[in-house]
């Protein structure tokens, strides 16, 4: 029995060590997890940018409201065009 007293605890403090990074890097991770996706809540003001003008006519003649003439009058209308002032070319549309 003799040295009984150095295989205690001395020889294992790495792992004790190691075991409690462990459990600190667990429960960061699961915190940050819960932030990350509970983050679907109310938005607050100005978290979201309005759109603009041209990107709603840009989504209305995408998701077919409009067709590619009534899009190319009133893009010129948002241009400070006039509405009768003839078609866009192909080179003018994004």
């Amino acid at each position: 029995m003799m040295g009984w007293y150095n295989d205690g605890w001395g020889a294992n403090w790495p792992l004790m060590v190691l075991m409690m990074v462990f459990w600190f890097a667990l429960i960061g991770v699961a915190i940050w997890a819960a932030v990350r996706f509970a983050g679907n809540g109310p938005k607050t003001a100005g978290t979201t940018a309005a759109p603009t003008p041209r990107s709603v006519l840009d989504h209305r003649l995408a998701s077919g409201e409009i067709d590619a003439e009534q899009y190319a009058q009133l893009r010129r209308l948002l241009e400070g065009q006039s509405a009768g002032a003839g078609t866009v070319d192909a080179t003018e549309q994004h």
